[in-house]
């Protein structure tokens, strides 16, 4: 985007019409845009009563000059990385956040960038509205530098911060005091704005001696002779490419509610638990991608797991059990050593009365030849049976070595031997970057799919546990296990 002056912009006399400003606000929620919004305008019209879903447009004319003030909706306030683990704690807890409750956007409303379309060419300023009676933290300034990210370079030249509730601060504190105060988000954003800021007390617009809307107008002047008479010019066709992918964003976050809730309605009662056992060579992350799926550091890894080790948290609604267990040789049951074998098994028994699924941990980064396929398939049916495959999941780990590939295409790459393994497994698969425990939204995906293929068994939900496994053999067992009757009352029997 560029920034661009016209004659009519600079008050050029042969104009027809009055110089016109053009005035963008912008703004997190109870901000006080529309209310700011009506107060330069000097009149109430837009409703302050009801949340803005789409941006409005009023104009109105100062000192002979006419104004365009343009009303946004709330820009989506981003959530904190650990946000997930935090509401599961409070799941557990029964404990309610302190910080205010922002409920998304939603498909009935549009994002705050469209409302740069409807002051064309372009706002000669950009008003980032902030109450001063609202927190602004990180979480507030990630917002505001997404929205002027959005809106595309350049845009902070052509910014100011307006501060509303200003009557609510201490008496005897000053603007310029609350800014040093509140912390270092806050005063980025001014230093980002070119320290232009403006306050407003959006409860004397009636008052004679309210100079504040003529005093903001004045600095909105300064901004643009500083800028030359430019404005910020926008383009349409980007803005509305930002829009569709926030639709299509918000689309996908609507049907994974919609698909929780309908969950929440079949299960009822306490959260459904499920039981995941993880199997593969040595080497492939598995205690890793079981600190993923968790959320948490529950098991070590980096170096080899030589006990099966069973953790239980609460995840996405659900409670996950699940068993790391020690590796096997990538190219023969045999090399497997007897004790590994009879680990795994054992590891099977710790999540009575059986497993819902066998996760087989699976690199992306790794090859995938017939020796080795066969390998893998053998160990499975050697310890658990022919029936396991319909219990089976192909994991990949190491996601974040795709990059912007997608996984399907990763397969097809990946040659016939990878996709004979998947086609023993059911096509049941799934991608995971378990470097980020905790932060991977796909971990909620993955148990989704886990449930589809347990209600596709049917009646053979989970892989029964065989007398053998319990044998006096494979009786050693790592001291940190819990009771086995941590996994009684599963939902999904």
């Amino acid at each position: 985007m560029a920034a661009v002056s016209s004659a009519s912009d600079t008050g050029d006399p042969r104009g027809r019409h009055p110089p016109e400003r053009r005035l963008l606000l912008l703004g997190g929620p109870r901000s006080g845009k529309t209310s700011t919004a009506n107060s330069i305008l000097g009149d109430e019209v837009f409703d302050g009563a009801t949340e803005t879903t789409h941006s409005n447009v009023g104009h109105t004319e100062i000192y002979g000059r006419r104004v365009t003030v343009v009303d946004t909706p709330p820009w989506a306030i981003p959530a904190n990385p650990g946000d997930d683990a935090e509401a599961d704690n409070n799941d557990n807890a029964g404990a309610e956040s302190d910080s205010p409750h922002r409920p998304p956007p939603s498909l009935d409303s549009e994002g705050p960038c469209m409302g740069a379309i409807l002051c064309p060419p372009g706002p000669h300023a950009i008003l980032l509205v902030v109450s001063v009676t609202q927190p602004f933290a990180e979480t507030e300034r990630r917002a505001a530098e997404e929205q002027l990210g959005a809106l595309g370079g350049g845009t902070w030249r052509y910014s100011m911060v307006l501060f509303t509730g200003i009557d609510k601060l201490p008496k005897g504190v000053f603007i310029e005091e609350h800014i040093a105060n509140t912390g270092e988000a806050l005063q980025w954003l001014v230093e980002r704005c070119g320290s232009r800021y403006h306050a407003f007390d959006n409860t004397r617009k009636e008052t004679e001696e309210n100079t504040q809307v003529p005093e903001l107008m004045e600095k909105v002047e300064e901004m643009i002779t500083d800028n030359q008479g430019w404005y910020f010019e926008v383009n349409e066709l980007i803005l509305l490419e930002e829009e569709q992918a926030r639709r299509a964003l918000e689309e996908e976050r609507m049907r994974m509610e919609e698909h929780a809730r309908q969950r929440e309605q079949m299960i009822g009662g306490p959260p459904r638990e499920l039981r995941l056992l993880l199997l593969g060579w040595k080497g492939v992350g598995k205690s890793s991608v079981g600190n993923c799926i968790l959320g948490r550091r529950y098991f070590e890894s980096g170096q080899e797991t030589e006990l099966c080790l069973r953790r239980q948290a609460l995840v996405s609604g659900r409670r996950v059990t699940i068993v790391d267990t020690p590796g096997w040789d990538w190219f023969s049951v045999r090399r497997t050593p007897k004790r590994i074998r009879q680990e795994s098994q054992r590891g099977a028994a710790l999540l009575r009365p059986g497993p819902h699924t066998l996760l087989l941990v699976l690199p992306v980064v790794s090859s995938l030849t017939a020796r080795k396929r066969r390998t893998l398939v053998a160990h499975i049916e050697t310890l658990f049976g022919d029936s396991a495959c319909l219990h089976t999941m192909v994991l990949f780990s190491c996601g974040d070595w795709l990059g912007r590939t997608p996984i399907e295409e990763h397969i097809l790459r990946g040659g016939r031997e990878l996709q004979r393994l998947l086609e023993y497994s059911g096509n049941y698969y799934h991608v995971l970057d378990s470097k980020t425990p905790g932060k991977d939204r796909s971990v909620s995906v993955l148990l989704d799919k886990i449930e589809e293929m347990i209600r596709e068994n049917g009646d053979k939900a989970f892989l029964p546990i065989q007398t053998e496994w319990l044998s006096e053999e494979s009786s050693y067992s790592s001291d940190n296990t819990e009771p086995e009757d941590d996994c009684r009352g599963c939902q999904l029997q």
